[in-house]
């Protein structure tokens, strides 16, 4: 029986978990905040993503928490359409193995299909690491050292598990020169069910999508230089505010839900790049392996995917870590670099720098898409390219 603790409770940690208990391995997962996450942004999922969760038998509560998207709406100004387009087309393509849903949401199903069969500990972080012969000696901040025969890091863009493995985030960090935030606000008007609207400026823009039980979700993406990210949400209130302030449509009244927003989502758009994704008896998943950047839409799937692959290679292995990893590793490695690719070209046409750019951006914008929806934007032949493997691993069910 191999113990293996995964750090992060977000898409990757909790379908690791999944996997590896069905697998025979006794999985932890601990969690840096006090709670699973809410709010955030929505997230378009379909594709291989689809396909675990279909596996982990999510589908039915995913479409049940989710949204169909109908069209995607660029406005002006004054609040006009300039462009945009229906997304039956994405409908057709997927024959019907598509829906929008919170990222948070996701988080949440996934969670609670583990949360009964997996020791879990929230407000609990790794302050320590010793890869050692006969398993990982791991000092917690709070119930201080235990023993794993593996670690892995699920714990996203800004991950400890690489830091203290691999070194510090800037060796790996590959910012694509944008910042992105987002909020939920209740009570806010107008509602378009169902129609996801962008409002642009040179080098910003800014989504609004409604959302059940009266609540509405904003998304801002804004280039910005290389300097530290403001620190305390009123400090990112802030910058917002300033970034914003001379905006048309309805950046004033979204400016005013977002004062009185409690949480904020906000982070630099980068992607991480490491010449390996394992150590030893540590490895990573998800974003703490190959963020792919919030722009390139996929990132939820791909953490599925790197999860059940993972999780899959260390059934086949007979826990036989290197193996495992290093299949693991080859398996993904060149669809993650064409992800990659494709969502640094798409992040240069996603908030045009010029007016000029953003003309010729309304333009395009039918081979465009939301910013999950990449399945155009970074071209079909990729979509594919990449055949789940099927491993024998007795999926757990709940009655």
């Amino acid at each position: 029986m191999k113990s293996v603790l995964i750090a992060g409770a977000g898409i990757a940690g909790p379908t690791l978990g999944f996997w590896l208990k069905a697998a025979g391995f006794e999985p932890t997962l601990i969690e840096r905040a006090p709670a699973l996450r809410r709010g955030g942004y929505v997230i378009d999922f379909w594709g291989l993503g689809y396909d675990i969760a279909e596996r982990m038998g999510l589908t039915a509560e995913i479409h049940r928490v989710g949204y169909h998207v109908r069209e995607l709406r660029i406005v002006n100004d004054r609040g006009r359409r300039v462009a945009g387009f229906g997304t039956r087309l994405f409908d057709e393509l997927t024959g019907g193995r598509y829906v929008t849903l919170a990222r948070s949401e996701l988080s949440r199903l996934l969670f609670e299909r583990i949360q009964d069969h997996v020791e879990v500990i929230f407000d609990e972080e790794i302050v320590g690491l010793e890869d050692r012969s006969c398993g990982v000696r791991v000092e917690l901040k709070r119930s201080g050292e235990r023993w794993f025969d593996l670690v892995i890091g699920a714990d996203g863009l800004h991950s400890t598990v690489r830091r203290l493995a691999f070194g510090p985030q800037q060796q790996f960090e590959n910012s694509l020169g944008y910042v992105a935030a987002a909020f939920e606000a209740r009570g806010y008007r107008p509602r378009d069910d169902d129609v996801y609207l962008v409002y642009g400026r040179p080098g910003q823009m800014v989504g609004r999508f409604t959302l059940r039980d009266d609540r509405s979700m904003f998304l801002f993406v804004f280039s910005a230089g290389s300097d530290s990210l403001p620190a305390t949400i009123e400090q990112q209130k802030a910058l917002l505010r300033e970034k914003y302030a001379a905006g048309g449509w309805e950046c004033p009244p979204i400016l005013a839900g977002l004062d009185r927003a409690g949480e904020v989502y906000f982070d630099r758009v980068s992607q991480i790049r490491l010449s390996g994704w394992s150590q030893g008896r540590v490895a990573l998943i998800g974003d703490a392996a190959f963020c792919v950047s919030l722009l390139a839409g996929q990132g939820t799937a791909l953490a599925m995917i790197s999860a059940y692959v993972l999780a899959g290679e260390l059934a086949a292995a007979g826990g036989r870590h290197q193996q495992a990893f290093s299949s693991y590793e080859t398996r993904l490695r060149p669809f993650i670099a064409t992800k990659q690719r494709g969502a640094e070209r798409f992040a240069a046409a996603f908030a045009p720098r010029t007016r000029w750019g953003l003309r010729f951006r309304n333009q395009v914008v039918r081979a465009f898409a939301i910013p999950g929806l990449a399945k155009l934007a970074i071209g079909r032949e990729i979509i594919d390219s990449l055949h789940l493997p099927e491993y024998d691993l007795p999926s757990f069910h709940h009655h």
